[in-house]
């Protein structure tokens, strides 16, 4: 059955990189969630006015890849203990948020939160925030496939890239 994640763990450059080779999925789309304003732009969301996340729409065949495993590697694609920010970027834009399309993905992301929390596998508190998907606004064209159209630029270089070849070495037998 064809469902749909959808993830913000900071730049959505650095999650759409992750996913989109991952068997199983079929789609990801980078965009804007969770904010008040209609039709956002990049610009308006980056000063941090819309309340909006920059997030990662995935979406895959769960006959091949599960909601549980996407988000196991939700996890691992960004530090769920930095409020507001994945290192240097920093704003209400890149929170960690887990926007649900269903009761059973809140009620697994609650569960694997807690689990995490409890194993204390970060040394902080996870900060990550698990609510209903509201309104869903694809990113500016120039934002999808980022990564592998924009290899050179800085930024790719040196924050996508070292996520990207760290999480696909991880997660190698889960790759299309």
């Amino acid at each position: 059955m064809i469902k749909e994640a959808t993830f913000g763990a900071g730049c959505f450059w650095c999650v759409e990189a992750c996913f989109m080779d991952l068997a199983g999925v079929i789609s990801v789309t980078s965009g804007y969630t969770g904010g008040h304003t209609q039709n956002p732009t990049y610009k308006e969301v980056c000063e941090g006015t819309t309340g909006h996340a920059e997030v990662a729409r995935i979406v895959f065949d769960d006959e091949l890849i599960s909601f549980d495993e996407l988000l196991e590697l939700f996890w691992f694609v960004h530090d769920p203990t930095q409020l507001n920010r994945q290192g240097n970027d920093i704003g209400t834009q890149y929170r960690s948020a887990i926007f649900y399309h269903d009761e059973i993905q809140k009620e697994l992301a609650e569960k694997y939160k807690k689990q995490l929390t409890e194993e204390g596998v970060w040394a902080d508190p996870i900060v990550t925030e698990i609510t209903p998907i509201g309104d869903f606004y694809a990113a500016e064209d120039y934002h999808m496939n980022y990564f592998a159209l924009n290899p050179e630029n800085p930024y790719c270089q040196a924050v996508v890239r070292p996520k990207v070849e760290k999480f696909k070495k991880v997660f190698a037998e889960k790759l299309k």
